[in-house]
């Protein structure tokens, strides 16, 4: 065995230092050396503000102290997303992080529930899920600091500043022995089997590695430009392909949450931090030109504005391999699905965590890679479903938009979870999946898709104790959630930006 020595990573940003981050807390640097090669000169995206819950695991699981980099990155807490106007203008549903209810022994929450509306029940799905509970009321606690009480199913993640959280893990990972070359990369040599061998600078500057990590974004300059790698679009199951952002000063208290509203030709979204907001629209441009985006989104924030409204154009899908040969291409160099959902930031890490559980040597032996390049899709392929879910079950029929997403085609693997869900509220489940079945219910329940029947197994449980369990959670939430500091206290109390 001939182990690797050193990996260049080119390209910075998000996704890039994350990955020199992720590297640097695994090996010492006397044992990988990890050099960073990035241009001031080329700008980052930057907007992948909003995270989900396994983000803060990367914080913690780096060892960064959560309190000093929610302060560094003027960061704000989310307990999920609200989706107005998606089913049916004038609607609205949360779909929340954690759990929802508590199982009934061996049985389901849900199933439970299910049976208790069909004997006329009168709660909601989402009065049984501490995060939406505590969003509805615009409060906040930290779960881990109330386990044993009714919140304490709860999960969180953190509305970011994309640039201060890039800022941040570049210092961590530079603490730790990370080298970062400044340059623009104008050429890439190859070994006579195809591998990459090194870079070269327009300084001149040769830049080598034993393996490379492509972060260079929708350019991807080593995995498609370099290596030949193609792209499977995805846009046939989803409709946008364009996005107008632009940043405001803050108004009012910062919500919890993200609020994603569906709009005309694609959906809005809404990012509170602690001393800004940001803007996006997310649009299909066979539905809307850049103006009227521009014009729209203009319509829709408020606030002063702070910056330009900047164009984002990007295409959906993944690549054919994420690894070829001795490269791995993470984050939108990888492939990109819509940022609806907030998985642009997981799915970095989750590639930089396959990587590291199939760590090759020099040889990069074929098998790791066909299981890495499996796993990767697998996760790209699940968040896709649930992504299409939000649109192709959709009511909505006012717009040309609408009615294509109401007829479009989709995935084949989503149309079996939708028919198996619609039958008895069962969900199909893979291996390590991101979303659980909290997550499907409340996007299907607030999407007006409830099964026919419960299942019949529930029959064994006597009603009244479902009735009189339901009665008691819906009652111990609520009072609890009362007792809580407002968002806006708690982050006062201790997070205030540094």
């Amino acid at each position: 065995m001939e182990p690797i020595k050193k990996i260049v990573i080119v390209g910075g940003g998000t996704s890039g230092w994350i990955a020199a981050s992720v590297l640097s807390n695994q090996f010492r640097p006397d044992v990988l050396e990890v050099e960073l090669v990035e241009s001031e000169d080329i700008g980052t995206i930057g907007v992948g503000e909003s995270t989900i819950p396994p983000f803060v695991g990367l914080i913690r699981n780096l060892g960064i102290d959560e309190q000093h980099f929610i302060q560094k990155v003027h960061a704000t807490f989310k307990l999920g997303i609200r989706f107005p106007e998606w089913s049916n203008l004038g609607e609205s549903y949360f779909h929340p992080f954690g759990s929802i209810g508590v199982r009934f022994g061996i049985y389901e929450f849900y199933q439970a529930w299910l049976k208790a509306k069909s004997m006329g029940h009168d709660s909601g799905l989402q009065e049984f899920a501490p995060c939406s509970v505590m969003a509805d009321k615009h409060k906040f606690f930290l779960p881990q600091e109330a386990q044993k009480t009714p919140i304490g199913g709860a999960s969180y993640a953190m509305h970011i500043d994309a640039r201060l959280a890039a800022d941040y893990l570049r210092g961590y990972a530079e603490n730790r022995g990370v080298t970062r070359t400044e340059g623009m990369v104008t050429e890439v040599t190859q070994k006579e089997d195809g591998s990459i061998a090194s870079l070269r600078l327009k300084s001149g500057k040769e830049v080598h590695g034993d393996f490379f990590i492509d972060c260079t974004g929708f350019f991807s300059l080593l995995i498609e430009k370099t290596l030949g790698v193609g792209f499977e679009d995805w846009s046939r199951f989803l409709p946008c392909d364009k996005a107008v952002a632009v940043q405001t000063e803050n108004t009012g208290e910062a919500l919890p949450y993200t609020i994603s509203t569906a709009r005309e030709a694609g959906w809005t979204w809404r990012i509170p931090l602690q001393h800004r907001t940001g803007n996006g629209y997310v649009y299909s441009s066979e539905h809307c030109s850049d103006d009227e985006a521009r014009a729209r989104l203009l319509e829709c924030v408020d606030g002063k504005l702070l910056t330009e409204p900047m164009l984002i154009p990007f295409r959906t899908g993944i690549r054919e391999s994420f690894w070829k040969k001795n490269c791995v291409s993470v984050g939108l160099a990888g492939g990109f699905i819509e940022p609806l959902e907030a998985t642009a930031i997981h799915l970095v890490v989750r590639g930089m965590d396959f990587f590291l559980r199939y760590f090759p040597d020099k040889s990069c032996e074929p098998a790791l890679i066909n299981e890495y390049n499996r796993r990767m899709r697998m996760d790209y392929e699940e968040i896709r479903d649930f992504v299409v879910l939000h649109y192709c079950v959709t009511e909505r029929e006012d717009t040309p938009f609408w009615q294509h997403c109401k007829t479009m085609a989709i995935p084949d693997t989503l149309r079996e979870r939708i028919e198996l869900f619609k039958a008895h509220g069962t969900l199909r489940e893979g291996v390590d999946e991101l979303f659980r079945s909290p997550s499907w219910q409340s996007v299907f329940e607030g999407m007006g898709i409830r099964p026919a029947n419960y299942s019949p197994r529930i029959d064994n449980l006597d009603y009244k104790l479902i009735e009189d369990t339901l009665a008691e959670a819906r009652k111990s939430i609520a009072a609890m959630v009362e007792t809580l500091p407002s968002h806006d206290q708690f982050i006062r109390q201790k997070y205030l930006a540094l």
